[in-house]
């Protein structure tokens, strides 16, 4: 039996805790699910592909439950996550494909950099505001098809991308409720996942996938959700988006010293 096998099998409990933890970041502030998932699964020398196609099917249930959990809570808005749906689930395709296709570290440090920069501009924007109001209004569709599809892009490519591009840029445009952006996001997110999903099996095969992992991912992630999303309703506006960049500054940081040094 292959020795990455035997060291998940024995941290299955484990693995479930992280599957807890990931599954409420993302459901709080609508990121941090496939970077921190497949960032795990790949120190223990899985090949990217195969860490991408895994995370991107536990994700599936745990993007359901989530968009079920903010909408029971009052946290969509469809004008936020139906223009955004097809252009994603396109970009998703393209991205998988580009995974399989080519080396994922070529672009790496540059996305890295643009989110840390953008976790920057949200964390200081909101927790230095002595005043947080936001008048509800449209965004341009056109716009949200092409941020959905960069998104679902580097979603599919680098295990992770959707919420971390997604939720801060549409939050720094002033137009709704940071848990309105997350919840809207995050009910996308499943269409999203599913179509990079099936893309993932028809490249690789179901064989390929860590059915162990996505197991731990999906228990974890499913008792952790609806806790999540009453978070995002409860906490103010102000710290939720200040938390949310200081989630993107913090793990970018990482990426970025990890690829220097």
């Amino acid at each position: 039996m292959n020795s990455s096998w035997v060291f998940l099998e024995l941290l299955f409990p484990f693995m479930v805790l992280i599957g807890f933890a990931v599954g409420y970041a993302n459901g709080a502030v609508g990121m941090g699910y496939g970077v921190i998932s497949t960032s795990l699964l790949l120190t223990t020398g899985v090949a990217p592909t195969i860490a991408s196609a895994s995370t991107r099917t536990a994700k599936i249930s745990i993007s359901l439950f989530a968009g079920v959990s903010h909408w029971k809570l009052g946290n969509l808005r469809r004008d936020i996550g139906l223009p955004m749906i097809l252009p994603g689930m396109v970009g998703g395709v393209f991205g998988a494909y580009l995974l399989y296709s080519l080396s994922q570290y070529d672009i790496k440090p540059f996305i890295a950099g643009f989110l840390f920069l953008t976790g920057l501009i949200v964390f200081f924007r909101f927790l230095f505001r002595k005043q947080f109001s936001v008048e509800e209004k449209p965004f341009s569709k056109s716009r949200l098809g092409v941020l959905a599809f960069i998104a679902a892009i580097s979603d599919a490519f680098f295990g992770g991308g959707w919420g971390p591009i997604t939720a801060p840029i549409l939050i720094l445009a002033n137009k709704s409720e940071p848990r309105k952006v997350i919840g809207s996001t995050d009910a996308a997110a499943f269409f999203i996942t599913a179509a990079e999903t099936i893309t993932f099996i028809w490249l690789l095969g179901v064989e390929q996938f860590r059915w162990d992992w996505i197991l731990a991912l999906v228990i974890g992630g499913g008792i952790a959700t609806p806790l999540a999303a009453y978070t995002s309703k409860r906490v103010q506006p102000r710290f939720l988006g200040a938390f949310i960049g200081l989630i993107l500054v913090l793990t970018n940081l990482w990426t970025i010293a990890s690829l220097l040094f």
